[in-house]
């Protein structure tokens, strides 16, 4: 827990913020849910427990958390979701700049996403 006031006030409000962007995301098919509430989790961990235990135990923000945190890995069908989408993005990025390095790491980056979300464990069980 953070003891500066403006910290964890700062804290605060980004998770919040990716709060909104993560229940957002579950409407928008381009927007990710899951890194944006655990963002929100690692902000609410540091700065209040009363924000961090709420979206732990939130009825259908908790689970997508949870089973990050507790080590036993994310839904099989949330795992190629994100993937697809990292791809999908990122593709179109790629076409939509110029500079041929800005395209290269945009590729590394869709490369490396890849192999972390891959890496992660799988939940065999309903999104």
């Amino acid at each position: 827990m953070v003891t500066s006031l403006f910290l964890r006030w700062l804290l605060i409000s980004i998770g919040v913020c990716c709060t909104f962007l993560g229940v957002a995301g579950i409407f928008l098919p381009l927007l990710p849910t899951t890194p944006f509430l655990l963002l929100a989790a690692a902000c609410f961990a540091r700065s209040s427990e009363v924000f961090y235990n709420w979206l732990l135990q939130h009825k259908r923000l908790g689970p997508m958390v949870k089973g990050y945190l507790d080590g036993k890995g994310i839904p099989f069908k949330s795992k190629c979701i994100a993937i697809t989408l990292v791809w999908i993005t990122l593709t179109l990025s790629t076409i939509l700049v110029k500079p041929i390095w800005i395209k290269v790491f945009l590729m590394l980056l869709a490369v490396i996403l890849t192999c972390y979300l891959a890496k992660l464990p799988t939940r065999l069980e309903k999104l």
